[in-house]
């Protein structure tokens, strides 16, 4: 049915399809990870839906804010009037999509959406994609120089015209993969997820018609907006804040490299970040999309507002964003770009950190960086390659009310299961476990990170690392301390113990060989002094803090056994407190520089 424009949005309409947005999402990312072929779509979760409007405004998305303005590739190189319905395109061009995507194998893939013969909205998937050709297995390696090295780029592209696939696009694709059957598959999964996507939107629209629907969707977006600049305005004062975050190394021998950022709040809202250092010579550079750091301040407003979308109107805490060519978040090409998962993490650990500055430390503490290791080589005497890629859990800043997330591996991202580890690799998981003491001590405490231990079954294999935060730990604010870096040792046990880079590649593991990582966790929010005793003891019990952080971080004694307070003696201890300052890193601090 057909509908005539109206001044204004109906709100049972719009709540209708507020719900509807929402069940289509779900619907998207659950077949997208129930049918993909690789372990890091399927079960990791490293993907992302969305659906958006007829002019590329995002109403509804994943809160991952890695990207931004995934529409406008598409939209530069195919105008809207020659899209028909059926189409389907496809990139993963990080120079080219500005920083839509920011590493090779991130593929996006694209429909528009047609309702009375209008072009009325798109639908996306976008997911990592395991293995794209380049120097390593994985497309993704510290030893890469150029982008080049990591893979195959592909500008936007329609892959499918009104229905006709390109299938010659295709068999270029999967014949620069290690794995062509898996990255068949991962096409698959990644394009059925857009295809429903599609078909649901198209239902929107008959069901409500295409002026009701663009209109709820206009009253969506202006109410996530509405929320993010009453939040920003409410919290940072207008005034000029800046703040340093950095990155330890680009597994080349260089760094650590600065982010540095100013934020001028007054009439508008401008983020700074061209002081940040050159761009690196290894794959940390990040193109850093002006969308991202406003993501990070919108959904980070957006967190104690859960009736509002993660949508177009997030962006509204910044008005402008300014970067330099050739630095870090501004890399020139080709400069390769591959382990750009730490100085993203660190740019919104930036950000966070000016409003830190902004409010006198009542902003989160900062979070770890997940991990990411390689382990590849030949499974079995019929030289069968395995690939095992795997994400591992960090802790997350400690908040103002909170303790910070313990084990959690960027946002919605999970971590293998022991028996599908087992199952699927030559490898045996022998122990996956809380990092004790690796949250930040605070009022609050940071998140703890994990410890995993893999037992090499292969006849070798070949490890590539990368963790960050041991040099420039997660900061801890309002008087709170730093939270701890991890560590990468092969058999850690024995008497051929060796540490491993924390970003490298190449360390060559045989039969028998163990590999235990530590991740790191968050900083820690207000003196630990001030966390009750009892919350210290709990996570001494818990397993989270050991008995010597208890006394020299807490101060809080036990009793012999562990399993008491020791009154008397923690109030002595507390009576030593040290003045604590806004950051900690390391030692405190007022200013992060």
């Amino acid at each position: 049915m057909s509908a005539r424009p109206r001044p204004g949005a109906d709100p049972i309409a719009t709540q209708l399809v507020k719900g509807a947005l929402r069940s289509a999402q779900l619907e998207m990312e659950t077949l997208l990870a129930r049918t993909a072929m690789s372990a890091f779509i399927r079960e990791k979760k490293d993907f992302f839906v969305a659906l958006f409007g007829p002019a590329g405004e995002m109403v509804v998305g994943t809160s991952i804010p890695i990207f931004g303005g995934m529409i406008e590739p598409v939209l530069e190189h195919y105008p809207r009037a020659e899209m028909q319905p059926g189409d389907l395109y496809w990139y993963n061009d990080c120079y080219a999509s500005k920083g839509a995507v920011s590493h090779s194998p991130d593929q996006v893939f694209i429909a528009p959406v047609f309702a009375e013969g209008q072009l009325s909205g798109f639908a996306l998937s976008w997911a990592h994609f395991n293995d794209i050709g380049g120097l390593r297995p994985g497309s993704l390696s510290p030893d890469a120089t150029d982008i080049f090295q990591e893979g195959i780029i592909v500008p936007p592209i329609r892959l499918v015209r009104a229905g006709e696939t390109n299938q010659d696009a295709l068999r270029v694709f999967v014949r620069n993969s290690r794995f062509p059957h898996m990255v068949t598959g991962d096409i698959r999964a990644a394009t059925a997820a857009v295809r429903l996507g599609e078909r649901r939107l198209g239902e929107m629209f008959a069901r409500f018609g295409r002026a009701s629907v663009l209109e709820a969707f206009a009253a969506l977006i202006a109410e996530t907006r509405g929320v993010v600049a009453r939040r920003m305005r409410d919290t940072v004062p207008p005034g000029r804040y800046a703040f340093a975050e950095a990155v330890d190394s680009d597994g080349q021998g260089h760094g650590p490299f600065a982010i540095r950022m100013a934020l001028e709040v007054g009439n508008r809202a401008v983020l700074d970040a061209s002081a940040s250092d050159d761009q690196a010579p290894g794959p940390i550079n990040f193109i850093m999309h002006p969308d991202v750091p406003k993501l990070v301040l919108g959904i980070y407003f957006l967190s104690d507002e859960p009736s509002a979308l993660l949508n177009h109107g997030a962006l509204a805490a910044l008005d402008e964003v300014k970067t330099r060519p050739g630095s870090l978040l501004a890399p020139r090409f080709p400069a390769p770009l591959g382990q750009r998962g730490m100085t993203l993490m660190r740019t919104s650990a930036a950000c966070l950190g000016l409003l830190a500055v902004a409010t006198g430390g009542k902003a989160v503490a900062s979070g770890n960086v997940y991990v990411i290791y390689y382990l590849r080589g030949i499974a079995d005497a019929a030289g069968t390659r395995f690939l095992l890629t795997d994400g591992i859990a960090v802790g997350y800043g400690a908040r103002a009310f909170a303790d910070g997330i313990d084990a959690v591996y960027l946002v919605a991202n999970e971590n293998y299961p022991a028996e599908f580890m087992d199952l699927s690799y030559p490898v045996r998981l022998l122990r996956y476990a809380i990092n004790p003491d690796s949250g930040g001590p605070g009022r609050w405490r940071g998140g703890c990170g994990v410890i995993r231990e893999i037992e090499v079954l292969a006849e070798e294999a070949m490890l590539s690392i990368r963790i960050d935060g041991v040099t420039n730990p997660p900061w801890g604010v309002g008087g709170g301390l730093n939270g701890r870096g991890g560590r990468c040792t092969v058999n850690p046990d024995r008497p051929d113990r060796r540490e491993v880079a924390p970003v490298s590649d190449g360390t060559v593991v045989r039969r028998g060989d163990v590999v235990r990582i530590e991740t790191g966790g968050g900083g820690g929010f207000g003196h630990p002094f001030e966390r009750e005793p009892a919350r210290v003891l709990a996570d001494v019990l818990g397993g989270f803090v050991s008995v010597e952080s208890a006394r020299a971080d807490y101060g809080v004694a036990l009793t012999k056994d562990g399993s008491a307070i020791d009154a008397a003696a923690t109030a002595a201890l507390r009576r030593t407190r040290t003045p604590a300052a806004l950051f900690h890193r390391k030692v405190y601090r007022e200013r992060m520089e």
